[in-house]
């Protein structure tokens, strides 16, 4: 990936988080407390007309591996 790319999908992430601060903080909570072998993470959008979308995932050992090379990685990026 160009690094250029990398800095602008972290302006618009950080774009997003301004717009929707509460969101990050979830997300820091949920892989703080939350994810472990076993934990189910469901998702459900609802679009502006009212269908609603839902789908979730159970999370395995590799998950948790990948999960934590990431956490090492952007670790690193800091």
């Amino acid at each position: 990936m160009n690094p250029m790319d990398l800095l602008r999908v972290k302006g618009l992430w950080d774009r997003f988080t301004r717009n929707h601060p509460k969101f990050p903080l979830f997300l820091q909570a949920v892989a703080q407390n939350t994810i472990a072998e076993g934990t189910i993470l469901e998702i459900q959008a609802t679009t502006a007309a009212g269908e609603t979308y839902s789908s979730n995932l159970k999370i395995t050992a590799d998950d948790m591996a990948i999960l934590e090379e990431m956490r090492q990685l952007m670790g690193n990026m800091r």
